[in-house]
């Protein structure tokens, strides 16, 4: 029931927003729970996603689609009824803003507001207020969920005896795995490139205040920034810690209106204008643009990688002390070159060292924006080294780099030793179904629960639905 929970609260709060409209028909309630109900529209909408999501993935379920719709949304209404009686608190600008966007992107797919009001048959409003009921009601049972399992956690003997009594067939096949080092070079002209950021910045910045140019305007053309700059460089509403520190602090600092000087963070320099505060909740637009260099620049940086694996390649260095002496990698470099994912988990303030890995999947490249690395790693055997390349790290700067190929894990069933991590998080899931399971009967059993008869027939998971 979990995971069906989470896939439904991961569906469009209207359904697909490309999908094509369909016949109108007289809607009806067949299900309560609490003061919420559930609507036929609603459980067969889910349903005919559910099943297209399925093909899509490639796999069928033998249980009736209405039968499973209708008991993750009986779920949803009891999570979200419960939240209320908990008093669960959720980020209603977040809805706001998730809301704004969904209906521009459905009235852009229709052609405009004109024609979305009448493919839904209600105005405007009509959309946008049931769009925000139902992102609402989502984002609380998903609150309510969170704060029944979210600290939930396993102690190794628990991995241990999971590992011990599952089924072995229902142990995960583990695919193919890269260990690899490396040895990365910036263009010694960072600080320079660094400058030239600060410096393009600074003409905007005054661009705008002098009254030249619109902040927006100089976002949709120059900000790097691809998730903003479409938007005129707004971002959704935010709280201060969760953003950079150092962007989180220039921010604070801003009236509405006002443009902050250039701030550095991790993704690169910035400007920033504060829209409005209102609580806790920042609403402002940024520029971002990130250091970049020239051809010879980016050539210079290769050349002295060039020169480096032409020793280890002689033996008269190794590569460990190749990266110890030369590396900019900070982390890797004390390593021997070895490589992590202690960037990604740093870019994302992620804490948990149990996280931290250093074997990765062909599709660990693409997720961590190492596809350059794979792409050299596949040519390689074990042991040796590629020649320089030019890439990107995880903040998208140019840098040079050579890669080492130390280990091929073959594909193989996972193991308690070599896949511990795995493993763990199967244990964790499995424990957090378990307590929310319990959690879900005694709710279900202390809450009102109506069924329309010509459904309490299906096959609910949960057998306490019917009472």
């Amino acid at each position: 029931m979990r995971s069906l929970l989470w896939t439904l609260l991961a569906v469009s709060a209207w359904g697909v927003a490309g999908a094509q409209p369909r016949q109108v028909m007289l809607d009806k309630v067949v299900a309560v729970v609490g003061g919420s109900s559930v609507l036929y529209s609603e459980m067969d909408e889910y349903a005919r996603q559910l099943v297209a999501q399925r093909r899509a993935e490639g796999y069928t379920s033998d249980r009736d689609p209405h039968n499973e719709a209708l008991e993750a949304l009986l779920t949803q209404k009891l999570l979200y009824n419960q939240a209320l009686i908990d008093s669960v608190e959720v980020n209603t600008a977040d809805i706001a803003s998730h809301v704004d966007e969904q209906v521009a992107q459905m009235a852009e797919e229709a052609g405009g507001i004109a024609q979305l009001e009448a493919q839904h048959h209600m105005a405007i409003f009509n959309v946008r207020e049931r769009m925000r009921r139902r992102y609402e009601e989502q984002a609380y049972a998903q609150a309510m969920q969170s704060s029944i399992v979210g600290k939930v956690t396993v102690i190794p003997g628990e991995v241990e005896r999971y590992y011990r009594q599952i089924d072995k067939d229902s142990l995960p096949i583990i695919p193919e795995q890269y260990v690899y080092a490396q040895i990365t070079r910036y263009p010694s002209t960072i600080v320079q490139a660094k400058q030239r950021a600060r410096e393009r910045l600074l003409e905007m910045r005054e661009r705008v205040i002098n009254g030249d140019a619109k902040f927006e305007n100089l976002a949709r053309m120059y900000s790097q920034d691809g998730g903003t700059a479409y938007r005129g460089g707004e971002m959704g509403p935010s709280r201060l810690n969760e953003l950079d520190p150092s962007f989180a602090e220039s921010l604070e600092k801003l009236r509405p209106g006002q443009i902050s000087e250039v701030t550095e963070s991790q993704y690169g320099f910035h400007i920033i204008q504060l829209i409005e505060k209102r609580g806790s909740l920042y609403r402002f637009r940024h520029i971002l643009l990130k250091p970049t260099y020239t051809d010879d620049e980016l050539v210079a940086a290769m050349s002295t990688l060039d020169s480096l694996v032409r020793l280890v390649r002689a033996d008269s260095i190794t590569f460990e002390k190749a990266a110890l002496d030369f590396s900019d990698d900070e982390h890797s470099k004390m390593n021997g070159g070895l490589v992590s994912n202690h960037d990604i988990l740093q870019f994302y303030n992620a804490s948990d060292v149990r996280l931290t890995q250093t074997a990765f999947f062909r599709e660990d490249f693409g997720r961590f924006q190492k596809m350059d690395d794979y792409n050299q790693l596949s040519r390689l055997k074990v042991g040796e080294i590629s020649n320089a390349f030019l890439t990107r790290d995880i903040s998208g700067d140019e840098l040079a780099k050579v890669v080492k190929l130390v280990e091929v894990i073959p594909t193989h069933t996972a193991t308690l030793d070599r896949d511990y991590l795995r493993l763990e998080q199967m244990a964790l899931r499995a424990k957090q179904d378990r307590i929310f399971n319990e959690w879900l009967t005694s709710k279900i059993d202390g809450m009102y629960v109506f069924i329309a008869p010509e459904y309490r027939n299906g096959a609910f998971e949960n057998k306490h639905w019917v009472k």
